[in-house]
């Protein structure tokens, strides 16, 4: 049996979803966590695809395995061809259909800091902002010029010719203009933020300045504090200097409401999968 407290939560929650003009949701890695999909654990899906890294060389998450300093580039590129692969072939979480159901019929936006391509396999290019890159790209690691290049299909190719821990030398990818190494284009020291990050910032940009004075919810979903610059504290500011706007947090642990929006917001600190599945559950019910 769910509390008052709960229930509450969840009838604000969808009122707030009915009642906006536009909706600008801000989703980070707690919403793939709560898909299943965690970038900081070893659990059974990183053991699923990651367990002969993890047996090798004592990885012990995905984003150690990216951040692990493999001794040749042929370890190293066995392993970023399994993450792409991976990136690229995994389900679509049940949070993102929720969430999807849940902004039918709204006007609405995205902005998130993943580089899982989750939120892009559901909705459209042009509804979402990914301004941290994405795991199935490459780019120079110069970076040489301003290009990057889709590389899902050719990361499939590579793990099929994985053996043990290693690629062969000839299929380590290289820059197809000054024949140097490649980057995986996500945020690091080599970041491109080239044409493909402009027109992602822009996308978001233009969507604030269109809507700033209508009835806006910021609709935040697993922002943590490592990154709080680029989703969460901009949140809180529009909230707060925007008439009227308000602001959902959704978040197990980091679900944070400043002092000065206690009449502007909501936290709601629970699992983002149960919350966006019982919300869809009692849209449904009434009928909206």
């Amino acid at each position: 049996m769910v509390s008052q407290q709960y229930q509450d939560n969840i009838d604000t929650l969808l009122q707030k979803i009915q009642e906006a003009e536009v909706i600008v949701v801000g989703g980070a890695a707690g919403m793939s966590a709560a898909a299943g999909y965690n970038w900081y654990r070893d659990d059974a899906m990183f053991r699923k695809y990651f367990n002969v890294f993890a047996e090798k060389y004592g990885i012990d998450s995905i984003f150690g395995g990216f951040y692990y300093k493999f001794r040749t580039e042929e370890e190293r590129w066995a392993y970023l061809s399994t993450l792409i692969n991976f990136v690229a072939s995994v389900p679509i979480g049940q949070p993102y259909k929720d969430l999807d159901n849940l902004l039918q019929g709204k006007n609405y936006f995205i902005l998130t800091t993943n580089q899982d391509t989750q939120f892009l396999q559901v909705f459209p290019e042009e509804k979402v902002s990914a301004i941290q890159g994405n795991w199935t790209y490459l780019q120079c690691s110069g970076p040489c010029h301003d290009e990057i290049y889709p590389y899902a299909e050719q990361a499939k190719e590579l793990c099929s010719h994985i053996e043990g821990t290693r690629i062969p030398s000839s299929m380590i990818p290289t820059c197809p203009e000054c024949g140097g190494p490649m980057e995986l284009w996500v945020r690091s020291f080599v970041f491109l933020e080239g044409t493909k990050y402009k027109s992602e910032m822009e996308k978001y940009r233009e969507f604030l300045l269109e809507n700033k004075d209508k009835k806006v919810l910021f609709l935040e979903l697993g922002v943590g504090q490592m990154t709080p610059m680029f989703i969460k504290e901009p949140f809180w500011n529009m909230t707060y200097s925007w008439p009227n706007a308000y602001y959902i947090t959704i978040n197990p642990k980091d679900a944070l409401l400043p002092r000065e929006l206690t009449d502007k917001g909501l936290a709601i600190h629970e699992d983002i999968a149960r919350v966006l599945q019982d919300a869809l559950g009692e849209k449904e019910k009434i009928g909206q």
